[in-house]
């Protein structure tokens, strides 16, 4: 068979070969073709170069990822793959190369920026992975949290243990034939990040005589690692929100020439201990000094002191679970793919899996180690032998499916204590439940497409209970303005949409109330420098990580000396005095974040999106992320929506928030745009006569 590309009406590619190995060829040779300019820039952040390519703006990324050493840690996971799979991931990278060689790797950004891709490395794709994912995790909200423990007292880490979705968040839900029409399961779902633009998942077809399977893919990366349908089994992935990452507290000293870390038995020769030189386009040559020790590598200070090293699964075992790529796309069943997910690695993720025999099953998949609870809350001395790992890793859950399964970063779906210790609170779960079991026991595709877009706001009730305690027995005089927007408020039914004016008003009030709480006295001192890199500033901010926590804050915030009423009854007089009659979509837009928006200095701009308005927001199924006190518009969010149907594959639906194409100028650079924000999906075309063949 020879290897051939069909496209169906959106530009999607469906890619068939005559073996495994030449459809990863295929793949490779289609990624570096749709998604040139993307694949090579994340190339670029796993080898630490941006900055040589793209100027001083990308300096800050390109220290850490030399410090974490993330081209280092993708390389040993590539050399401890069995040949097979290193001969797979070969072959993908070789359809990279190829097409280099074949010159279709030319992009708009690249004319743009004077730039060029290059010849790929055999681990590329695994660094490529790496790098999506290592702040994909919990270490982040470490730093946070010994911030404020270090700025205002132990006492107050609970005041932002939020069980709040705090940089992740996404949907999945799968019910058994039992509850269907077809009598088929049925899996859905919609993945919650960043925005970008091209998206982060790409949606085709990989079809070789083992397998034919549609899904998501990572450009850059073989496989379908997330969400896929073989035709008859099917799975889906959300964040366990599992702690699986730990920071430690390092002692450094040279004894001679040598740097020595303090271990649990005593001064200990580092792993690692030189400098790299980061090469910048259009100013000095920086440089940066690498350490590890046998933690793992220092991504935060150094030997002159504040050094944290990141200790990691895929960095301490040197494996990421890419053995699990391959059977996934082989599986015919949902015991298939659980047996498959037995290598997965990280990020530690919860699965549902299904097939057309009606087995449905839930599972964490993944590696949790085994040690102290502490290292779960903040950095540990490095010198405790209470806080080394023990070597084995935790025993994660899994089991069948009886009749509905939702998860949604929630601690039921991911775990609990056994393996996090902050989930997403389960507003998205149990309002997803409630969908399900309103829709009855006949569900099709369009029930689940209609679960995609609801828009109810989970934290509503806590914010409805304050607003009405407002002017009564906490004697709050609040201004006629001020009332009559309260009282606006407490007949609204807390529905994020678009269109909604009440919506807008709601978002206003609580803009102004988290810019009061954030600016409190009690609350003020988080705002001074935390002491580690910029690139953590995100995860460190106090006015966000206020609006995270504001359901905790307005049941705690009175006991740790916040005065909650008065700031809510000042955000309403603030909020009164700007009246607006904007409709939420006004401002709820959707912000793409493109790579050259990292990079102002680079002498160009990111491709135009048209203003998109959206409805949901953050703690809504339809979870379109916003930072109130920051910004209104949302840069997170569904990257992707999907319902697998088992009884019929071509019954399947899918969409991406932009296009099948990554070249601005296509027309499916953004086709899919409208009909995302819409709530639209599009079919899982399977009939090989229906889609158009590529010419070579």
């Amino acid at each position: 068979m020879a290897a051939e590309t069909f496209r169906d009406p959106w530009g999607v590619p469906h890619l068939r070969a005559g073996s495994a190995t030449e459809l990863a060829f295929l793949q490779g040779e289609n990624a570096a073709t749709d998604r040139s300019w993307q694949i090579e820039v994340e190339r670029w952040r796993s080898e630490g170069r941006t900055a040589e390519h793209l100027g001083p703006d990308g300096v800050v990324w390109d220290r850490f990822a030399r410090q974490a050493r993330i081209d280092d840690t993708a390389r040993r996971c590539f050399h401890n793959l069995d040949p097979a799979t290193q001969q797979w991931c070969g072959a993908y990278v070789d359809g990279v190369n190829d097409a280099l060689e074949a010159g279709r790797r030319d992009a708009r950004e690249f004319r743009d920026t004077a730039t060029a891709p290059a010849r790929w490395e055999p681990w590329t794709p695994l660094g490529v992975f790496l790098v999506h994912h290592i702040l994909f995790s919990t270490f982040p909200n470490k730093l946070w949290r010994d911030h404020v423990a270090r700025t205002l007292g132990a006492e107050a880490v609970e005041l932002f243990s939020i069980e709040a979705p705090v940089w992740a968040g996404s949907n999945a839900w799968a019910a058994t034939g039992g509850l269907t029409g077809s009598g088929a399961p049925l899996v859905a779902g919609d993945p919650h990040r960043l925005l970008e633009l091209p998206g982060v998942y790409q949606q085709v077809r990989l079809a070789c005589p083992e397998f034919d399977a549609v899904g998501l893919a990572f450009p850059g990366v073989p496989g379908l690692p997330h969400f896929g349908h073989t035709g008859t089994a099917a799975w889906a992935v959300t964040n366990a929100m599992a702690d699986y990452q730990d920071l430690y507290r390092e002692q450094l000293r040279r004894d001679g020439a040598a740097l020595q870390a303090l271990g649990p038995d005593g001064w200990e020769p580092v792993v690692a201990d030189h400098q790299e030189e980061i090469l910048v386009r259009g100013a000095a040559t920086e440089t940066v000094h690498v350490v590890e020790t046998a933690r793992g590598p220092v991504i935060s200070g150094g030997p002159d002191g504040g050094a944290l090293s990141l200790r990691a699964p895929s960095r301490a075992g040197g494996r990421l679970g890419f053995e699990a790529l391959l059977p996934l796309l082989r599986s015919r069943s949902a015991a298939d793919i659980e047996a498959a997910l037995q290598a997965w690695v990280e990020p530690v993720n919860c699965v549902l899996a299904a097939d057309a025999g009606g087995d449905v099953r839930q599972l964490v998949a993944g590696k949790v180690p085994v040690r102290d609870p502490e290292n779960r809350i903040g950095p540990v001395p490095a010198e405790s032998a209470q806080h080394r790992w023990t070597g084995t890793w935790v025993d994660l859950p899994a089991s069948r499916v009886d009749a509905l399964a939702v998860n949604a970063n929630d601690r039921e779906s991911g775990g609990g204590s056994l393996t996090g210790l902050e989930f997403a609170p389960a507003h998205r779960a149990r309002r997803i439940r409630q969908l399900l079991e309103e829709a009855g026991d006949n569900l099709d595709a369009e029930d689940m497409q209609r679960i995609h877009m609801d828009c109810r706001l989970g934290s509503w009730p806590a914010l409805r209970a304050l607003l009405a305690e407002l002017g009564g027995e906490h004697g709050i005089s609040l201004s006629a303005p001020a009332l009559e927007l309260r009282d606006r408020l407490l007949a609204w039914d807390g529905s994020m949409h678009a269109a909604s004016t009440d919506a807008g008003a709601f978002a206003a009030w609580r803009s102004a109330l988290v810019v009061a709480l954030a600016g409190d006295p009690v609350l003020a001192p988080l705002a001074a420098p935390a002491g580690h890199p910029a690139l953590f500033a995100p995860w460190l901010n106090p006015v966000s990580r206020v609006g995270f926590a504001l359901e905790t804050i307005i049941a705690k915030g009175d006991g740790h000396g916040l005065d909650v009423a008065t700031a809510a009854g000042r955000a309403l007089e603030a909020a009164a005095a700007s009246p607006s009659s904007a409709a939420w979509g006004e401002s709820h837009t959707v912000l793409p974040l493109h790579a050259l928006s990292d990079f102002p200095g680079a002498g160009t701009a990111a491709p135009a999106v048209p203003a998109t308005a959206l409805s949901g927001d953050t703690s809504c199924v339809l979870c379109t992320e916003s930072l109130p006190g920051v910004t209104d518009a949302s840069f997170r969010g569904p990257v992707a929506r999907y319902v697998w149907d088992l009884s019929d594959r071509a019954k399947s639906r899918w969409i991406v928030p932009f296009g099948a194409s990554g070249q601005p100028g296509d027309p499916n650079f953004l086709s899919q745009l409208p009909l995302w924000a819409a709530g639209e999906l599009l079919p899982v075309m399977t009939d090989w006569d229906q889609l158009t063949k590529e010419t070579p």
